[in-house]
């Protein structure tokens, strides 16, 4: 009996980490020999590394001159043909994706690495903290009920497409969930509006004369993982304190709303958004105040960190204006 040939596999690790400058948040960006736009990305040594965390640590350090503070892991991304050309009979990447804080800057990474840039620079119709993007009802939503409106009777999702446009872009009473960022994502992908379903030589894609400019691309699957980033860090500010990791360790409470708006894509009342941080009891004053606000004095506040022991799930529940 003829022995079957198993296809030999690499593991590879994809970091999405995440800072904040001023009012916008923004995820470490690194560009290939060709120039496109990526993640950092580097491969697990099972004989210099015990863990995958430990390893993801150890090559953003040397790389980026980046030392890690919070960190988790996101998924496992192991789709044939996310790292192979068409044809390729190589190893298979399979790539696990991680969550990561900082609140570094690139004036502390090292020379000629990594950058920061915006992240809504690669997901613009997520970002609604003004109004909802013109390029969500210019662009998305014209070329999705196009879409829709081609779907046959044999379909086998459990939505059909007119009803996950609906509900995952807030169409027609349905409610905007921040959270759904992987979902948006992914249609848009399926409906071959991205460059990287061209890319990938999907059929939806490959059948339009043109595509619209909807974000800036980034290369092999690594736009879906930071969607699934942000997807989780939206979800995770609701339960966990993690919005402090983002945060200087002394912040004004307008700091505060504004790193949770820059997050969120939403914008928050201020007044409902101070009472709920009262409620949660997730802060205290410092007893200093802040002249560097370019207007009156404001107060310092600090994480308290005994909301830790006094219950389990302590976080910013916030609601929007809208």
């Amino acid at each position: 009996m003829r022995e079957k040939l198993l296809t030999p596999i690499e593991i590879g690790l994809t970091a999405a980490i995440v800072a904040i400058e001023g009012h916008e948040p923004l995820i470490l960006t690194a560009r290939d020999s060709e120039g496109l736009v990526g993640l950092p990305f580097g491969p697990f040594d099972a004989l210099a590394h015990r863990t995958f965390e430990i390893g993801l640590r150890a090559w953003v350090e040397e790389q980026a001159g980046l030392r890690l503070g919070y960190v988790e892991q996101l998924y496992t991304f192991g789709d044939r043909g996310r790292h192979a050309e068409a044809g390729d009979t190589g190893a298979h990447m399979v790539s696990i994706g991680y969550l990561a804080l900082t609140r570094a800057v690139d004036g502390e990474l090292a020379a000629n690495a990594a950058s920061f840039a915006p992240w809504y620079r690669f997901l613009p119709w997520e970002d609604r903290r003004e109004e909802p993007p013109a390029i969500i009802a210019r662009d998305i939503i014209p070329a999705l009920t196009e879409w829709a409106a081609e779907e046959t009777p044999e379909t086998t999702r459990a939505l059909p497409r007119k009803d996950r446009v609906r509900f995952y872009f807030g169409l027609d009473g349905a409610a905007w969930d921040e959270e759904r960022v992987l979902d948006r994502y992914e249609l848009l992908y399926e409906a071959g509006l991205v460059e990287e379903a061209r890319r990938d030589g999907r059929p939806a894609a490959l059948a339009r004369t043109a595509l619209p400019p909807l974000g800036t691309s980034m290369r092999f699957d690594h736009r879906r993982i930071l969607a699934t980033a942000i997807a989780r860090l939206r979800a995770k500010l609701k339960y966990r304190p993690v919005v402090f990791e983002l945060l200087p360790p002394e912040f004004t409470l307008t700091e505060l709303q504004y790193t949770v708006e820059a997050i969120s894509g939403r914008h928050l009342h201020k007044q409902n958004f101070r009472r709920l941080v009262e409620m949660e009891a997730l802060v205290e004053p410092t007893g200093v105040m802040s002249t560097q606000t370019g207007g009156r004095p404001a107060a310092l506040y600090r994480f308290r960190r005994d909301v830790l022991q006094e219950r389990p799930a302590p976080g910013l529940r916030v609601r929007s204006r809208r």
